[in-house]
């Protein structure tokens, strides 16, 4: 790719700007536009781009907010610096280097350090640009948030992630200081993140300006607030989330399910939802059919109906993709909406390794797309009217093997997939959601999803970490992602209880984990530790989880589960 440079951090002259005043002001000099606008007391928004060229709006898929009228914003000038003033927040524009800075109560808050635009010349992009902003930051603050980092770091200085969803780390953009401060980022495209001594940066893919929102809340609990304000309040999940959530990697029949919650009701343990995760619908070539197409699942409905009798909700896997002989599948190819990139599961069979010599033709949705959103619901209204109560969405980054660049060229809804990439999540998950409540407004809707990005909280939707594995290293890392994650307005979060995959602790075959005492006792913590989760839920690969599973009543390990399980 060739790219053509343009730094834009020295001078300007004052002199050749135009002002416009309003809630906030426009500026421009022979290199770039700069536009800083109050939307309320505490949010600002700055807007960058190369004067060449006139920016065009399009509407944000993550911020909500509308610029309030009537706010009062002070401007004040000197021969230095030019300051907009709202409350306690002020924005000082050095009339020197161009550079702005945030104030509270005239302490700093931030500075900008410089921006850059390097010119895409080729491809799907060409005429945008590779879009950089660096930030000065005080020598010892710490910085929090971004999203899922697997890496056992709480505090985000020093440290570099590039940032594209995955199945075991998120990213929502957003950052904020002990200070008080946040940031949120507005750009869906892959992103780099770095923090050393040369500043904090952000430098998106693509993007036709630097387009960033400042939040000043005080405090952690204050900037999300501004957060939510600037992109969507968080939805009251249905009461019965606030329960214990029993799943594994898979229930094999609908007598399976309806087993496994007759036997927690004959013990009397607490059990408010299981999950069916994937196969329910049969082959892999009718991938996610959102409907009971598996011979051990034709009774799907009445075992739904069955659940409900004793007092149990079902939340039940679906997919951003599709097998080919589905009639989503069938639907969405005809009209071009399917994606060309290999995904889970690549074989055709349900053989590990896969066999590549029977591929599965498992495409992803466009999910970018409104008319593609309307098939997915079409077809998962099926599961709705049979009575499901509540959606694991599974692969929401989604999963995307080997990528080559041309991958990135594919044309969405909303532009390229490089633009794009990295708000899939958020498009996907909201589809359901906007969907549902136009369906139906006799339940709340409730989401578990693997992946988001940032607004993702007003959508139902709770994030899960991915299939973590069991150790007492990753049960480590799930406390500070978590934390981060939550430090970006986005408040649900859990993990698989016990990891995801148990591994060597199999040292008596296949599903002897819950017997192997060192298992026992990381599982009895990390239970501990679901507890605190805002959703409760174990689930886990190669080895069972059920209660029953760890021993008996009496025994330390039972007792402590139940002990869990019953307080909550």
């Amino acid at each position: 790719m060739i790219i053509k440079k343009l730094l834009l951090s020295g001078l300007f002259l004052m002199a050749s700007s135009a002002f416009c005043w309003a809630e906030g002001l426009e500026f421009s000099t022979g290199k770039y536009c700069c536009k800083v606008e109050f939307y309320s007391p505490n949010i600002v928004r700055v807007t960058k781009w190369p004067a060449e060229k006139a920016f065009k709006e399009e509407k944000s898929l993550v911020v909500t907010l509308q610029p309030q009228q009537g706010i009062k914003v002070c401007k004040n000038e000197n021969e230095y610096s030019t300051t907009l003033s709202c409350g306690k927040l002020s924005v000082k524009i050095d009339k020197r280097s161009g550079r702005l800075q945030f104030l509270s109560s005239g302490q700093n808050l931030l500075r900008e350090k410089s921006f850059s635009f390097e010119e895409r010349t080729e491809g799907a992009d060409k005429g945008s640009y590779k879009v950089n902003q660096t930030y000065t930051l005080d020598k010892q603050e710490a910085i929090y948030g971004l999203g899922t980092i697997q890496d056992g770091r709480l505090n985000r200085r020093g440290t570099s992630i590039f940032m594209e969803q995955s199945n075991l780390q998120d990213f929502q953009y957003v950052v904020q200081s002990v200070k008080g401060w946040g940031i949120y980022w507005d750009n869906y495209s892959r992103a780099q993140f770095y923090d050393n001594d040369k500043g904090m940066s952000f430098t998106a893919e693509v993007g036709d300006a630097v387009d960033y929102y400042f939040m000043y809340g005080g405090s952690v609990d204050g900037v999300n607030k501004q957060m939510r304000a600037l992109s969507g309040q968080v939805p009251m999940f249905p009461l019965w989330t606030f329960g214990y959530f029993q799943s594994k990697e898979r229930y094999k029949s609908a007598q399976e399910v309806l087993d496994v919650v007759n036997h927690y009701r004959n013990l009397q343990v607490p059990l408010d939802c299981i999950v069916q995760d994937w196969q329910y619908w049969g082959s892999n070539y009718t991938w996610n059919a959102m409907d009971f197409l598996g011979e051990p699942f034709e009774q799907g409905k009445q075992m739904i109906d069955n659940l409900h009798g004793m007092n149990a909700k079902l939340m039940i896997s679906i997919w951003a993709s599709f097998g080919p002989n589905t009639l989503a599948y069938k639907e969405l190819d005809k009209k071009g909406l399917l994606f060309d990139f290999q995904t889970w599961p690549q074989s055709g069979l349900s053989f590990w390794p896969p066999r590549m010599d029977y591929p599965s033709g498992v495409r992803v949705y466009d999910a970018y797309s409104e008319e593609a959103r309307n098939i997915y619901w079409k077809n998962l209204k099926r599961l709705f009217d049979y009575g499901v109560d509540a959606w694991w969405m599974d692969s929401t980054d989604p999963d995307c093997f080997y990528p080559k660049e041309s991958d990135y060229e594919h044309i969405t809804g909303l532009g390229s997939w490089r633009k794009v990439r990295n708000a899939f999540p958020l498009c996907t998950v909201s589809g359901v959601y906007d969907k549902q409540r136009a369906t139906s407004d006799k339940q709340r809707v409730f989401i578990m999803t693997r992946s988001a990005f940032a607004g993702q909280q007003r959508y139902g939707s709770g994030l899960w970490s991915g299939d973590v594995n069991s150790s007492w290293d990753m049960l480590r890392k799930q406390m500070p992602l978590g934390q981060n994650y939550s430090m970006t307005g986005c408040p649900n979060f859990n993990t698989d209880i016990g990891g995801f995959f148990c591994g060597s602790y199999n040292n008596k075959g296949a599903g002897s984990a819950p017997q192997n005492p060192q298992y026992q006792e990381l599982y009895v913590r990390w239970m501990q530790y679901g507890f605190f989760c805002p959703v409760f839920r174990s689930h886990g690969a190669d080895a069972p989880r059920e209660i029953w599973q760890f021993g008996k009543k009496g025994e330390p390990v039972y007792d402590a589960i139940f002990t869990a399980q019953h307080g909550r």
